[in-house]
């Protein structure tokens, strides 16, 4: 996301400042079929740094799209999430499924 003008910022802070009586808003057509709307569909959870150890590949894979590696790697793991949901019971495994899925993943 870029950065905002000092223009941006100044009209940003002038209808801040205005009181709700104050704003017109007769330009704005009322809504009143919200049958399509999106529940959700401006949520972003919110983020929380972490250290991870990936393979070199794995990162050069992610960074070779340029900027955003770090997003990208959030929606994979984000979609990996969500298709995992219908397979799992209480979307946790079980200790014996954890360590086949360990030993199934494990290279030679």
């Amino acid at each position: 996301m870029r950065k905002l003008t000092r223009e941006q910022k100044r009209d940003i802070a002038a209808i801040a400042a205005k009181k709700d009586e104050e704003i017109d808003f007769s330009d704005v057509p009322a809504v009143v079929d919200w049958s399509g709307a999106e529940i959700g569909k401006f949520y972003r959870p919110p983020k929380k740094p972490v250290t991870m150890r990936l393979d070199a590949d794995v990162l050069e894979w992610l960074k070779a799209y340029g900027k955003g590696y770090q997003t990208k790697a959030n929606l994979l793991l984000r979609h990996a999430m969500v298709s995992s949901r219908g397979r799992a019971n209480s979307g946790k495994a079980t200790g014996a499924r954890r360590k086949r899925d360990r030993r199934s993943h494990s290279i030679g």
